[in-house]
C-alpha cells in the first residue's frame, strides 16, 4: 500500500523520536515537513512519489517570497533533506528529489560575547535575586546550554571535588565540567534560600517546581533589559565562555570538550572572534 505524506511525516517524526532527538529539534522538523506537505497538497500531490525537486524549488521560492530569512530557509531544506534520506533508508522511495536542492547564500552573524562592562552590568543587574545570579554565573563559568542547566540535578553537582557531572541529554553524551570559584559561590548562595523540597531539580520556582527553559529564557533576557544590554540572548553566556577558555589558552580540544561540541570544527568558529583585532577585551572568567 502506497503511503502518504502525512503517513511518512509521522513515521519520520517517530524516527527522530526513537534516535533521541531533542524536543525542539523533533518540533521544528516536523513542522517543517508539514509546512512542505500542506503545500504540495495544494497542488493536488498527496504520496510520497509524487514530491519532485520542481516543487521543492517552488516551495523554496514561496518561503523567499513570505519574507523567511536565509538561515530559516536552510534550516528548513536539511529538514527536508533529512526527511528524504529518512524515506530512501526504509524503501519506501527509489529516488530522491531533494538531492539536488541546493541552500541559499545568507551571511550568518557571528556569535555575540558580552563586553566587560556588559557583563558587569549584568551581574550588578541579578545581584538581588540569589537564583537568578546562581543561574547567570552558572552557565558563565560552565559554558553549559540552558536546557542542561535546567535539567540539573542536587546529585549532579560535587561541592567537594568542585565538579559538575552534565547528564546524557538526547543524543548527546554525558560529560563533567569545573566548578569553579564563582559558580561555586553563586549556587552555595543560591541553596541556602532555595526552596525546601523533595523535587532534586537544582533550580526551581518558588511553588518548588523545576524552573524550565523558556523561564529561564525569560528571566535571562529581562536582566538583559534591566542590564541595558541590546541584542543579546541567553546563548551569549555560552559563547564568551567559550571565547574567553580560548583566549585564556585553554587548548581548543578541551574546551570543545567542556562544551558539548560533537565536532571540533564548532569550536574552531569562535577562533575568528580571538584573533580580530578589533575585538575589545571582554571578562575574565576564572580559569578552569
Amino acid at each position: 500500500m502506497q503511503k502518504t505524506l502525512l503517513d511518512a511525516q509521522a513515521l519520520f517524526t517517530e524516527n527522530l523520536k526513537e534516535a533521541g532527538k531533542a524536543n525542539a529539534t523533533v518540533i521544528a522538523y516536523s513542522k517543517d515537513i508539514e509546512q512542505l506537505v500542506t503545500f504540495v497538497a495544494k497542488k493536488g500531490k498527496a504520496d510520497i512519489d509524487e514530491i519532485t525537486s520542481d516543487d521543492i524549488d517552488e516551495f523554496k521560492a514561496l518561503l523567499n517570497k513570505q519574507r523567511y530569512t536565509g538561515k530559516s530557509i536552510s534550516r528548513k531544506i536539511n529538514s527536508i533533506k533529512a526527511f528524504f534520506r529518512f524515506l530512501i533508508s526504509k524503501g519506501l522511495i527509489s529516488s530522491n528529489p531533494a538531492e539536488i536542492i541546493t541552500h541559499p547564500k545568507y551571511e550568518q552573524s557571528p556569535p555575540r560575547v558580552l563586553s566587560k562592562i556588559e557583563y558587569r552590568a549584568l551581574r550588578d543587574a541579578c545581584r538581588g535575586d540569589a537564583r537568578m545570579s546562581a543561574v547567570v554565573e552558572v552557565l558563565l563559568q560552565t559554558g553549559m546550554r540552558i536546557s542542561e542547566l535546567a535539567a540539573l540535578q542536587m546529585g549532579d553537582v560535587d561541592f567537594e571535588r568542585n565538579i559538575i557531572v552534565i547528564q546524557a541529554q538526547n543524543s548527546r553524551g554525558a560529560r563533567k565540567v569545573p566548578l569553579n570559584v564563582a559558580a561555586k559561590t553563586s549556587l552555595t548562595e543560591y541553596l541556602q534560600v532555595r526552596p525546601r523540597a523533595r523535587e532534586k531539580t537544582v533550580f526551581l520556582t518558588k511553588t518548588c517546581r523545576p524552573f524550565l527553559v523558556r523561564n529561564i529564557r525569560t528571566a535571562i533576557d529581562r536582566y538583559f533589559r534591566l542590564a541595558g544590554i541590546k541584542g543579546s540572548k541567553v546563548n551569549d553566556l555560552r559563547h564568551t565562555f567559550i571565547v574567553e577558555q580560548l583566549k585564556a589558552g585553554t587548548p581548543l580540544v578541551y574546551v570543545s570538550q567542556l562544551v558539548g561540541h560533537k565536532r571540533i570544527t564548532t569550536t574552531e568558529k569562535y577562533l575568528k572572534l580571538i584573533e580580530a583585532p578589533e575585538m575589545e577585551p571582554n571578562i575574565q572568567i576564572e580559569e578552569l
